[in-house]
């Protein structure tokens, strides 16, 4: 029997990835921006005579419609910065219901969480500075930025302390507002039944504002297009030059902590031989590669942790899943970059005082950064607000950012697992024997990989 039907499988068109509809995006908004600056050369402008009317280009295009949408893409991403992290953040520490963990586990691991995050972004801090990916450039921005008297390292930390949590709401004070989630989340934890409730609420929150934050990435390619137009009607394609050093600065950090640091963290506090550890995360890694997701990775990294690793479940299932929420190393180094990258694109000098700000938000904020793709440039936004930075910045990095992400990832579901491994040896709930063989859990079973890369959120 013959038919002249066709398979709508074959037919239906394939829909572009996000990442490729952001750099779609970047492109066109480059070659946009970079005509409309060639038809209008710095200081002048083009009068179009169309019927009775006169109508200026840079009105019309740049400063009207380009201008209005770049600034909408970049209220909305300020917009989820405080409900994300507050909301985010109150549900991570709500994980910690059981008291004993919370008072030993739990803090053995958040100290840990918390120590290579602020290591990853110091490091990456001192390597922009060596390499300054973005000297040179001197980007205008429509801003005028004014320097602050630097504040002692005391006035910091006592102004993390908020006197009124909904003041620093609305003022968006981050370094308050994530003290202010982490007491409260503590408080929830610890308040029985009555304090399930909140959670539970909570996390229908999250939920809600995960669906929020999938909205705006993607609408980002308009948001890029708009952004990235109207900087290059004053900004030369050399920026690209810097833009390439940017790009295998972060790439080269996130290498170097997940195959120097993390191991030497591991060597100094449990003695195991690191190399063993780096072939056996090969699996987790390339898959939290292909998802750039931490979340959608847990049931992986679980595996590896348990079945490769040595961890007892009873730890791992505890510290994993705490780690894709609080544990975000890569995002941290791309912060740190980013922000000695678009400080100099901007030729805007950032004091100690400054930099010791962005080490001590982003690594806090790294608790209240959920693992999806695309949050990190959210939680940019706030690093960069704290210490003066245009936010418009961020649009020069976004391209590449989605490439980067996948890194990331990758880096931070290594450290929940030789976070997993320390605690673990630490409580006695640790398989040597198991760590040691290199042919434990070769494969690793059960898992749908389907289902989890369709669940990623992408």
């Amino acid at each position: 029997m013959t038919t002249n039907e066709t398979s709508p499988i074959i037919d239906a068109p394939k829909k572009t990835s996000l990442t490729g509809r952001i750099v779609i995006g970047m492109i066109s908004g480059i070659l946009l921006g970079s005509f409309l600056q060639w038809l209008m050369p710095s200081g002048t402008d083009k009068v179009l005579n169309l019927y009775f009317f006169d109508i200026s280009l840079r009105n019309l295009f740049v400063d009207g419609f380009l201008e209005v949408v770049g600034q909408i893409f970049m209220a909305s991403l300020r917009m989820l910065v405080v409900p994300l992290v507050f909301v985010s953040l109150v549900c991570g520490v709500c994980s910690l219901k059981d008291t004993s963990k919370l008072g030993r586990i739990g803090g053995k691991a958040i100290a840990l969480y918390l120590a290579t995050t602020a290591i990853a972004i110091s490091f990456a801090i001192f390597i922009a500075l060596m390499v300054s990916p973005g000297e040179g450039v001197n980007m205008p921005t429509s801003s005028s930025f004014t320097g602050r008297e630097a504040p002692s390292l005391a006035q910091v930390i006592i102004q993390m302390f908020p006197t009124n949590p909904f003041a620093s709401f609305a003022q968006g004070n981050m370094l308050q507002v994530i003290v202010f989630a982490l007491l409260f989340g503590v408080a929830i934890a610890l308040s029985g039944k009555a304090g399930e409730r909140i959670a539970s609420l909570f996390e229908d929150l999250s939920e809600v504002i995960m669906r929020l934050v999938a909205i705006l990435m993607n609408i980002a390619p308009y948001g890029v297009f708009a952004l990235l137009a109207t900087l290059f009607t004053t900004v030369s394609l050399e920026t690209f030059g810097n833009l390439i050093v940017y790009f295998f600065v972060v790439f080269f950090v996130l290498l170097l902590h997940a195959t120097l640091t993390y191991p030497i963290i591991l060597k100094l506090l449990t003695g195991l031989n690191p190399l063993i550890f780096i072939k056996k995360m090969r699996d987790a890694a390339i898959f939290a590669f292909s998802t750039a997701s931490s979340n959608a990775t847990i049931p992986v990294t679980l595996e590896t942790a348990t079945r490769k690793m040595g961890v007892k479940n009873s730890i791992a299932s505890f510290t994993v899943p705490l780690g894709a929420t609080i544990n975000m190393d890569g995002t941290a180094i791309m912060q740190g970059v980013a922000t000695v990258f678009i400080a100099q694109v901007f030729s805007q000098d950032l004091t100690l005082a400054d930099y010791i700000t962005v080490v001590l938000t982003a690594t806090l904020a790294s608790i209240g950064t959920a693992g999806v793709p695309g949050v990190g440039l959210i939680m940019l936004a706030m690093v960069l607000e704290q210490v003066g930075l245009p936010v418009e910045g961020i649009a020069l990095i976004i391209g590449v950012d989605r490439l980067l992400d996948m890194t990331r990832t990758a880096v931070n579901v290594t450290g929940d697992s030789m976070v997993s491994i320390i605690v673990a040896k630490s409580e006695q709930q640790f398989d040597e024997a198991m760590y040691l063989d290199e042919k434990a859990g070769q494969a690793i079973e059960d898992i749908d990989f389907h289902h989890l890369k369709d669940e990623q959120g992408n």
